[in-house]
């Protein structure tokens, strides 16, 4: 059975689809209410190195009910889940919830 992934950062990006997954993956746009994006330094050079940048989104909560985050839902298998907390730095928690569309998925969210 696959798994769901949202990516609102560097996940859409192709060099890092391809680094990360081994493939260009396709989704569907979607967002989250109550989240507010915040950025990070990131400290991992292979990360930056995949990346292109040293600068990322966080998802945090917001205590405004209409902030959103935008971005894509991807159909991921489990190894490529895995793949993705390997490229995620400890910054980032991943956890799963239901979207815009009732589209359940795996987010990567501040620790």
């Amino acid at each position: 059975m696959n798994e769901y992934l949202f990516s609102y950062g560097t996940l859409q990006k192709e060099k890092v689809q391809l680094e990360t997954f081994g493939r260009l993956m396709q989704g569907s746009k979607d967002f989250l209410n109550g989240y507010k994006l915040s950025t990070i330094k990131i400290e991992d050079e292979v990360v930056v190195a995949i990346s292109e940048q040293d600068i990322h989104f966080l998802a945090e909560p917001s205590e405004i009910a209409t902030d959103r985050i935008d971005g894509v839902i991807f159909e991921v298998t489990k190894e490529e889940l895995l793949a993705a907390d390997g490229y995620e730095p400890d910054a980032y928690s991943r956890v799963k919830m239901r979207f815009a569309s009732g589209q359940e998925a795996w987010i990567y969210v501040a620790s």
